[in-house]
């Protein structure tokens, strides 16, 4: 974990130095210029890692520009490289085997200035639009039928909303905007699979985090099971106090019949064996207390090992923490690392469906796909 947090900062700090040099390049040679270019760009650049080392003593309301300003910087630095890149590649590829019309060629000083400002333009336009795509979640409806009986229940409609991360970047107006769709829907319960929080909890104090998670509505009640972002801000346990208090049961390898009619299982998440040096229970042994005669729902917040719940009898999954990459072209990765990283499967008679997420993390930006929330609507046999 230390090599790869030292790749990451390397990487991170070589591509901001590409940038900057080809920044400066770009820039007027008068001393003016290059020198606020240099006092602007480095604290920017910084700014995101800053505010994760020294967000214990920074100021709330510097910690909160830091942040928002170092969100932002991720999604652009990345397109910027993209393009910038793909300008040298061109360029190399024109020394080589000439293309270039001739109002480029003939003008290098203007053919540098139409690169850079479409360059930037682009940029801006494309983090601009992805965070507007971002601040607006679809609703993605589902049907899935159980060939079980429910008790008395015929149907069940869940609303599923995992990944939300609510802290510094999804406050309380960005958090009201999903508890109002998820209420919109009048689902019967509500399924939270994991990373609701993304911030420790002293950091949003007062945030009004609260009191949007406590106008979450269901007949049935609001069920969540912990994240990877419920180790990283709160250890764990913090987190479910939180949960708790806002009327959200958070089930960590645990079972519970609802309702008489079916068994919901909330696994605790696979980053607890490595925070916590504690191996969560095998879904073998999370199994024994159910009764299979009745529909099984599980959250397992990491889609890993999908043929793991079809062998235990469960009905359908319900994951999250991909993101599906949230900014393109990272999707095609996470669609090589995860067998399911986006949507619905099933393998023999379970059923499963990951969710890209309700909000973001990072960046506060989507591109190449919109968040969501699932409407998923049962019906049992």
């Amino acid at each position: 974990m230390r090599m790869m947090f030292v790749y990451v900062i390397s990487s991170y700090v070589v591509v901001n130095s590409y940038l900057f040099v080809r920044g400066w390049q770009a820039l007027p040679s008068g001393p003016g210029s290059r020198l606020a270019y240099t006092i602007l760009f480095w604290p920017i650049a910084l700014s995101f890692l800053g505010s994760r080392v020294f967000e214990s003593s920074l100021p709330p309301e510097l910690l909160e520009v830091m942040t928002w300003v170092g969100s932002f910087w991720l999604a652009a630095f990345f397109y910027l490289f993209l393009l910038v890149l793909l300008v040298d590649i061109l360029r190399a590829i024109n020394h080589f085997l000439p293309f270039f019309p001739g109002f480029i060629t003939e003008n290098h000083s203007r053919a540098k200035h139409l690169a850079t400002g479409f360059v930037l333009g682009l940029t801006a336009l494309i983090v601009a639009g992805g965070f507007i795509n971002a601040r607006n979640p679809k609703v993605t409806e589902i049907e899935i039928s159980i060939n079980k009986e429910a008790g008395t229940l015929k149907h069940l409609n869940i609303a599923l909303a995992a990944d939300i991360h609510a802290g510094i970047i999804v406050g309380s107006s960005w958090l009201k905007g999903i508890v109002e769709k998820i209420n919109a829907l009048s689902p019967d319960i509500v399924l939270l699979p994991g990373d609701i929080i993304d911030d420790r909890l002293e950091l949003v104090a007062g945030k009004k985090l609260e009191e949007e998670l406590r106008r979450i509505q269901a007949p049935l009640g609001v069920f969540a099971a912990l994240g990877n972002h419920e180790y990283i801000c709160c250890e764990g346990e913090a987190a479910i106090r939180y949960l708790t208090e806002q009327n959200i049961t958070v089930l960590r390898d645990e079972s519970l019949k609802i309702n008489d009619s079916f068994f919901l299982i909330g696994r605790d998440d696979f980053s607890a064996d490595i925070r916590k040096g504690e191996k969560r229970k095998d879904l073998e042994a999370l199994m024994d207390g159910v009764d299979r005669r009745f529909p099984v729902i599980l959250m397992d917040h990491q889609p890993h090992h999908l043929g793991e719940a079809a062998g235990n009898g469960v009905d359908l999954q319900l994951s999250g923490h991909t993101h599906n990459g949230q900014m393109w072209p990272f999707n095609y990765i996470i669609g090589a690392m995860f067998e399911l990283a986006w949507g619905y499967k099933r393998i023999g008679d379970t059923h499963y469906y990951v969710t890209n997420g309700a909000a973001v993390w990072g960046p506060p930006v989507r591109v190449g796909h919109r968040p969501e929330i699932v409407f998923v609507r049962l019906s049992f046999q």
